[in-house]
């Protein structure tokens, strides 16, 4: 397919593929499939999880990853009840080791944390299921396919694709391409917002104190020293954040007690 060609459908695909989020209830650009981002993502996962073990940079140390595993599938267990078909998605969970402050979740429950953000940041199990919580919300929003579409649409996305195109006629390829670009392009403001809503609900529900949301941005704040890590590259400001964050906790508290008595 020639860049022109590809150029002329994703304009096409634009002004029909709005699609309205069932959890959020906001439209969204949706230029490919769930399925598709999916499997793309798939594709970029594993390619880049195979690259960090040949590195030797996949974390292995037994006690890290239950912990970062254990919390995750508290709260991918809560995650699974707002969106009940997520429970057919092959969930992974890596550490990587690498000093970066970062942590993603790809479409279809592709999970990776840097050391960096445990070395550095040094949360509580709390903290850490709110950023895990957080990730997870982008997953369960449809953030990846959202900004995958965002990214298709634009020249780099297309000039991406000739060059995949130069060494393979492979769609797939292309996608898994886009879906890696997703992951590197900053969320927007919206979706931020829209992550910290859904990720505090569920850590509160998978029995994680709501009150560490506001712990957690306030010491990104402080230890940062007016820095921002990469994964909070376009978040709102700390200050909009926290009292935001800080409103939610007293709503999200009854999930809390709830889980804690379980």
């Amino acid at each position: 397919m020639k860049k022109a060609a590809f150029a002329g459908l994703l304009v096409t695909a634009v002004l029909t593929g709005c699609a309205t989020n069932p959890i959020t209830g906001r439209s969204q650009l949706m230029l490919v499939s769930e399925g598709e981002v999916m499997n793309a993502s798939e594709q970029a996962y594993v390619s880049q999880i195979a690259e960090q073990r040949k590195l030797g940079k996949l974390e292995s140390n037994a006690r890290i990853l239950s912990r970062v595993r254990g919390i995750a599938d508290r709260v991918i267990a809560q995650a699974v009840k707002i969106r009940p078909e997520t429970a057919r998605w092959n969930w992974q969970v890596n550490v990587i080791d690498e000093p970066e402050v970062n942590a993603y979740a790809m479409a279809g429950g592709k999970i990776a944390v840097y050391t960096g953000l445990l070395n550095q940041i040094n949360p509580t199990d709390d903290e850490l299921a709110q950023v895990l919580g957080h990730e997870i919300a982008h997953a369960l929003a449809g953030h990846s396919r959202e900004k995958m579409s965002i990214a298709m649409g634009t020249d780099l996305a297309i000039a991406a694709y000739g060059a995949t195109q130069a060494a393979s006629d492979n769609t797939q390829q292309a996608l898994a391409a886009a879906a890696l670009l997703a992951v590197r392009l900053p969320n927007s403001r919206l979706m931020e917002s829209e992550a910290d809503r859904i990720g505090i609900e569920i850590a509160a529900k998978a029995g994680y104190d709501p009150n560490a949301a506001v712990s957690l941005w306030t010491k990104m704040s402080r230890k940062q020293n007016g820095g921002v890590p990469q994964f909070l590259s376009t978040h709102p400001s700390d200050s909009a954040r926290i009292n935001a964050l800080s409103d939610l906790v007293p709503r999200m508290m009854p999930y809390y007690r709830a889980a804690r008595h379980q």
